[in-house]
């Protein structure tokens, strides 16, 4: 299948953003690289900036999808919970498999970093919100504030376990989930124990 110029344009940016820093990267670049006029990428875009907006939105988007794709097996909200926890830490934080997501960060760019955590907290939190209703309507979950209670734990999430700012060491990552096990579990009113599946399985998270 023939992809459309728009698809051409993201996959051309995504693969100069693998290789070199955002701000060496033009428009001429961008248009060489995916085969196209230069005129075609304005029909689209109106700068570059809003190019690589497009372009981490997408990926967090795709890798997302993979981590949200296993949750609707399960029928309670802590399970779903334990399955969408588990797969972000060990998919985005302890996979040696490399992806943009990682790359971008490793960058040395805090403009793009702060972007890329401003799409995860609108793209996780309403999913969050709702297994937060749902464990409200279970009974298992207690607050009075699920959308802003999801946001504040995808914030901690992405800020905690950002590599950039922690350098990976598996004992400190233990001892992290921990506290933030106990952390929610305080905050949401649940049972003791109902988030030590952050922790429980350390092991998987050993290199």
């Amino acid at each position: 299948m023939k992809k459309d110029k728009k698809d051409l344009i993201l996959d051309s940016t995504e693969k100069l953003m693998s290789i070199m820093p955002d701000s060496e990267i033009t428009i001429n670049m961008i248009a060489k690289n995916a085969g196209i006029g230069k005129g075609s990428i304005y029909y689209y875009f109106t700068s570059k900036d809003e190019i690589l907006d497009a372009v981490i939105a997408r990926c967090y988007k795709k890798a997302l999808h993979e981590y949200f794709s296993d949750i609707n097996v399960h029928s309670t909200a802590l399970e779903k919970f334990c399955c969408l926890f588990q797969s972000i830490i060990k998919k985005e934080f302890h996979n040696n498999q490399q992806n943009l997501i990682i790359m971008l960060h490793l960058q040395d760019d805090l403009k793009l970093h702060n972007k890329m955590k401003l799409v995860a907290l609108e793209e996780v939190t309403p999913v969050l919100t709702d297994l937060l209703y749902q464990g409200i309507e279970e009974g298992t979950i207690t607050t009075d504030t699920p959308e802003e209670s999801a946001e504040m734990i995808v914030a901690v999430i992405t800020f905690l376990f950002d590599t950039s700012v922690f350098p990976p060491d598996n004992k400190k990552y233990f001892n992290k989930l921990k506290i933030l096990a106990k952390v929610l579990e305080t905050c949401l009113h649940t049972e003791e124990g109902s988030f030590d599946f952050l922790f429980s399985a350390s092991g998987s998270y050993e290199h």
